[in-house]
């Protein structure tokens, strides 16, 4: 008997016994295998595992040569005679060895493993290849060591792929491409840990009904941990926080998650957050989301606190071409509150309660090559609200849409090869809101302070301060209900930094007009019709004129975590009341214009 010790990743032994037969060599080989029926979740939920040595009761067929052959190379290795040169054997190895030449050693070591390995790994892509048109069926699967999953979850997800659920038969390159896609749809729940391995095994007994070789498929997982406590500090969009979050994988054993979140920061004075999510039809690309907040934050720039509690609950799906889509519902209850004594009249007007009922619907595709580096690619969202009409109730009614794109292209540089880290890119970003009455028959509410838009800023129009176009009243900005903004990039990686180092030089322009819904008088409109009136009139006035402009340059630090910019930013065109800002300028987000 022999016993072989696999010298791949995954390290297996297995003990062959031969058989001579009219000169030819028969190896039957006995093996530590796992077995289940059909698909096996594990743990309480999925019994009937059992750990077994079995025979696999077939001869593989060997020439009696090439049997010898090995035996002859194992031979010599093992009683090779010493020559004169290694009697003093023992004395040396007690001696002190150098631990540059161990050093030295291990890596001659390991390179010769990995030659190994490569070319083990060869071969075995060549046989497939060979093989690759062979009819085959899939008679069992099997998933190891996912104790808190349930058999359910695994078996939507696997027994579709048996043979006795096909219409027609695989070929083993059709097999493995299923069971690869399965092995990743399971990476995508974000419950097991990476990578995860597949085994596929030749059964004894043939498919009863098609007479085809019976393939098991045997897959190893191994679980995340089910609670994960965190803290540390977030930043984004300006503004720092701080953070605790509990994690809870798995919770019923479908890849449903509990995450809850308490933040303390510098606008956000406090937030509380959990959400509950769960994949539909154990699909990772389509999930139910539970969730509930309260926050109290502050806003300076409109001299109020905002205190918020609501909740909301929405489907995302994730589509072939890869765009991302939600559909829900939220509701919220608002309260601004905490006025500063300068408050303007126009605050102090919408201070008090309110609340909101909406769905809404989001859309989103990104191709950029960096999110927050872009040197190729697009990306583009629409979102679209609609609050308080019908039977969606609350006191404020409206439609709210917004729109935002960016893209981006390398540039070559004549004499530099490949990438040259130089890049352009573009942003644009819009959006309306469009009064409603509460039910068809009333009149139009005109917006609030806490739903208006907002512009200006080191994250979008730079050279501005934070909400700093549009309208004000006072010292207050208060928001407005069309606007547009677009900005040119031009990214430059820094001498002697290098293309890889994410540190760039920035030169940027940059503007926008976010304007007040007003009819062609300049009036506030107080009908259906006259809203209609004024949404065309501000639309059509937003092209008019240039709008806020600022320049500049800087340097751009993308993080994995955030962007960091500091840019020196010089405005250019100012409207009466906006609030710009000349000189030096830091921003800190994970979404910049």
């Amino acid at each position: 008997m022999l016993v072989f010790i696999s010298l791949t990743p995954n390290w297996s032994i297995a003990c062959v016994s031969r058989v001579r037969r009219q000169g030819t060599v028969y190896v039957k080989r006995r093996t530590l295998t796992w077995r289940r029926k059909k698909v096996v979740g594990g743990g309480s939920r999925a019994r009937g595992m059992a750990s077994s040595s079995r025979s696999s009761g077939r001869l593989a067929k060997i020439p009696e040569n090439v049997f010898h052959g090995f035996l002859a190379i194992a031979a010599a290795a093992m009683s090779s005679p010493l020559s004169a040169e290694d009697e003093g054997i023992f004395e040396r190895l007690q001696q002190r060895a150098d631990p540059k030449v161990l050093e030295e050693q291990q890596q001659a070591v390991n390179e010769r493993m990995r030659a190994i390995y490569q070319k083990a790994q060869l071969r075995l892509g060549e046989l497939i290849d060979q093989n690759s048109t062979l009819p085959c069926a899939i008679s069992s699967i099997q998933v190891l060591n996912a104790t808190h999953t349930r058999r359910g979850f695994l078996e939507r997800i696997f027994n579709p792929l048996l043979s006795v659920n096909q219409k027609k038969a695989y070929t083993l390159s059709e097999a493995l491409q299923e069971v690869s896609a399965r092995a990743d749809k399971l990476n995508r729940f974000d419950i097991f840990q990476q990578p995860v391995s597949v085994y596929l095994d030749q059964s004894p007994d043939a498919d009863v009904r098609t007479g085809l070789p019976n393939l098991d498929v045997y897959v190893s997982v191994k679980e995340k941990p089910r609670i994960l406590l965190k803290t540390g500090t977030d930043l984004g969009n300006t503004e720092g926080s701080a953070y605790g979050n509990l994690l809870y994988r798995n919770v019923f054993g479908g890849a449903e998650n509990l995450n809850l979140n308490a933040s303390l920061g510098t606008r956000t004075k406090s937030a509380y957050q959990a959400t509950f999510e769960t994949p539909i039809l154990s699909d990772p690309d389509f999930r139910f989301e539970l969730g509930g907040i309260a926050s109290a934050t502050q806003k300076p720039w409109a001299s109020h606190e905002e205190v918020l509690k609501g909740g909301w609950s929405k489907l995302r799906w994730m589509s072939q071409s890869g765009s991302r889509q939600e559909v829900g519902y939220s509701g919220f209850w608002r309260q601004m509150t905490g006025l500063a004594e300068n408050a303007s009249p126009t605050v102090r007007a919408d201070a008090g309660d309110s609340v909101k009922s909406s769905i809404f619907h989001s859309w989103t595709t990104d191709k950029r090559d960096n999110a927050l580096l872009p040197t190729r690619g697009y990306y583009a969202k629409a979102f679209n609200e609609l609050a308080g009409w019908g039977p969606l109730k609350g006191d404020v009614s409206f439609w709210k849409s917004e729109i935002e794109t960016q893209s981006a292209v390398p540039i070559p540089i004549p004499g530099v090869k490949g990438d040259s880290g130089v890049s352009f890119s573009t942003g644009f970003r819009a959006g309306l809101l469009y009064p409603l009455g509460l039910d068809s028959d009333s009149r139009p509410q005109l917006s609030r302070v806490n739903d208006r838009f907002v512009l200006g800023g080191p994250t979008d129009v730079r050279g501005f301060r934070l909400c700093g176009l549009g309208p004000h009243s006072g010292a207050d900005a208060v928001g407005g209900d069309v606007y547009a903004a677009g900005s040119a990039n031009l990214m430059l990686p820094l001498p002697r930094v290098g293309v890889e180092n994410p540190l760039r030089l920035q030169l940027f322009m940059n503007g926008g007009r976010l304007l007040p819904l007003r009819t062609a008088n300049k009036d506030v409109p107080t009908t259906s019709g006259e809203v209609k009136d004024a949404m065309i009139s501000t639309i059509s006035e937003i092209g008019n004129g240039l709008p806020s402009v600022a320049a500049g340059v800087g340097l751009v630090y993308a993080h994995p975590v955030a962007r960091f910019e500091l840019n020196f930013s010089v405005p250019l065109v100012v409207r009466k009341g906006e609030d710009h800002r000349k000189g030096l300028q830091f921003g800190v987000g994970i979404n910049f214009l």
